[in-house]
């Protein structure tokens, strides 16, 4: 769920519950201004604490995830996010154009990955491989070859090395490619499906409607 959102939710029983209790207790009980505060201020963290475990439970409901797995999900989140941010920062330090161009779509899938691992926490198990090997390469990969491409003397070992890592780059970029085309594959199966559902109906018409047409000339 959108973290803003949920903070609002919070905020939307938390802050009316305490101005209830606020006057109440100022008015109804003839407590004092401070200590009618200090239960207003009690009561609200005690609605808000109370809306952030139902809405956290709800949440690992509908995803079918417990405590202790969603834990362990969101902490290689967190870690994928940070390389992520370390990608994008070596990325717009590369020079040539065509290189930078072909980064970019790199960092457009995986961002595209976490987004969807973050959003459905269960799709993160299909893309492990991507979470804890791709993503490391294409960081320590594009890191290395910004550091290298930025010598102001080049060898030709050197500019061989540049070449193996931009083609072994190229090759990385297809491979999380796959690692999305996996996080995705129940939404295509699905999807296969219903396509195959939708003509399967479309031709049950297509032979009812020959099937009258044939009664209409006898």
């Amino acid at each position: 769920m959108n973290p803003f959102l949920v903070f609002v939710i919070r905020m939307f029983f938390a802050i009316p519950t305490a101005a209830v209790v606020w006057l109440v207790s100022m008015f109804a009980l003839d407590q004092t201004f401070l200590l009618s505060t200090a239960f207003s201020l009690g009561a609200g963290a005690i609605i808000y604490g109370a809306v952030t475990v139902y809405l956290n439970s709800r949440f690992l409901k509908k995803h079918g995830l417990t405590r202790k797995e969603y834990q362990y999900i969101k902490g290689n989140l967190d870690e994928a996010r940070q390389k992520i941010s370390r990608l994008q920062k070596a990325l717009f330090s590369i020079r040539q154009i065509s290189s930078l161009k072909k980064g970019i779509e790199l960092l457009r899938i995986a961002r595209r990955i976490h987004n969807l691992a973050k959003k459905e926490p269960k799709r993160f198990y299909k893309a492990e491989k991507f979470f804890f090997s791709h993503l490391d390469s294409a960081v320590e990969l594009t890191e290395k070859y910004v550091f290298l491409s930025a010598q102001p003397k080049k060898t030709y070992e050197l500019e061989q090395s540049l070449k193996e890592t931009r083609f072994t780059l190229e090759e990385l970029t297809h491979t999380v490619e796959k690692d999305l085309y996996q996080v995705l594959s129940d939404d295509i199966d699905h999807l296969n499906f219903e396509i195959d559902l939708a003509k399967h109906s479309l031709k049950t018409i297509e032979e009812s409607q020959l099937i009258d047409e044939s009664r209409k000339y006898k």
